[in-house]
């Protein structure tokens, strides 16, 4: 019989997680949703329960309360962003008039360049043809999809196995915390144990801490653009809040977006230095009251590994590999913190080990 040893067993096993998660993606979306849910309700049911209350009826009052600020959420800020992209329609509309009949213009005259006949319709006549092409190509693969009765049945499957699938896991999730404890073999079980410990701590802190940053960030962006008089306030601060997942990202999305709106919208130059206020003041509460207050120095992971996380996530695994690209980089990090502890314990580090082996050798 074949021998196989530990490090062999822990390679293939990882080759086999990741190979499932590959072969699965296009069915893990759901589950992954429904998994973060009660990953982030699972704190709250679990001072519930040490109150007195049962496990059942704990979870029973946090899904209603997530439901019910979620509902709440979509009821007032769905009809404000369809307006708000309207609205955004309109903009675009006007910038497309004010480079045709402003903007061209001022680069013929400043540059000394002829006259050209209507450059800009030809552009819209070329774009309107280029619409209707894809639009007839969109409005094509949009039967097709929708006349799969079985594509339409597995959308709407996923859409509900969402909230059902959260709720057994947030129901069941110390059970089954222990039960992946008790299938650990004895040799390693306190020590992944520990190693687990850590990784909830930095999951934890990430999860619940950024997406905090974000909804604070996404609030001061929104007030903030209002206040200055921006047309797009609502949609330009959501936008800007949601992409500070990745760090300064959401400053200059937000900043360039709000920039170039506030130049169509406004005749002064002041609007825009109020836009360039606003993300200063909101950088400046990220940087030094938000992200230390809501997430601390618990992370770790440094912006650039950030960064290359989801990337590299997105181009191995679309989607999923974006949910699971922090994660797993947070997981990445406290191993090989402990293989850099390892190392160092190792008699390869020890330098007296290594003097002793060489007078030996003399």
């Amino acid at each position: 019989m074949i021998s196989i040893s530990k490090p062999v067993w822990g390679l293939l096993t990882v080759i086999g997680f990741v190979l499932t998660v590959h072969l699965l993606a296009p069915i893990l979306m759901p589950f992954l949703l429904a998994a973060v849910f009660a990953y982030m309700g699972d704190p709250i049911a679990d001072r519930l329960e040490a109150r007195g209350m049962a496990r059942t009826t704990a979870v029973v009052t946090v899904f209603v309360a997530l439901t019910i600020v979620t509902a709440l959420l979509l009821l007032v800020t769905v009809p404000l962003l369809i307006e708000q992209v309207q609205l955004l329609i309109e903009r675009i509309y006007d910038g497309i008039a004010w480079v045709q009949h402003t903007g061209l213009p001022a680069l013929r005259q400043y540059f000394d360049l002829p006259e050209q006949k209507k450059p800009m319709e030809a552009a819209k006549d070329a774009l309107s043809e280029n619409w209707e092409s894809a639009g007839g190509i969109l409005f094509y693969l949009w039967g097709k999809v929708s006349g799969s009765s079985m594509a339409v049945l597995t959308w709407i499957a996923n859409v509900t196995l969402v909230p059902v699938v959260t709720f057994y896991l947030l129901r069941d999730w110390d059970v089954l915390m222990a039960a992946i404890r008790n299938l650990l073999p004895r040799s390693i079980e306190a020590r992944t144990v520990i190693i687990a410990k850590q990784c909830d701590d930095i999951l934890g802190a990430f999860a619940r801490g950024q997406l905090l940053v974000m909804l604070a960030l996404a609030v001061v962006y929104t007030i903030g653009l209002w206040i200055v008089g921006l047309e797009l306030a609502l949609v330009l601060g959501l936008l800007a809040g949601l992409a500070s997942i990745v760090p300064y990202l959401g400053v200059i999305v937000g900043i360039s977006a709000a920039g170039l709106a506030a130049f169509f919208q406004f005749d002064s130059l002041w609007p825009m230095v109020g836009v360039a206020a606003v993300f200063g003041l909101g950088q400046a509460l990220e940087s030094m009251v938000l992200t230390p207050m809501l997430v601390g120095d618990k992370i770790g992971l440094h912006p650039v590994v950030v960064i290359f996380a989801i990337l590299a996530g997105g181009q191995l695994f679309g989607f999923v590999g974006i949910l699971l690209a922090l994660p797993v980089a947070a997981v990445v990090k406290v191993m090989i913190n402990h293989l850099h502890d390892y190392y160092k314990d190792s008699e390869f580090y020890d330098e007296k080990h290594s003097m002793a082996a060489s007078d030996d050798v003399e």
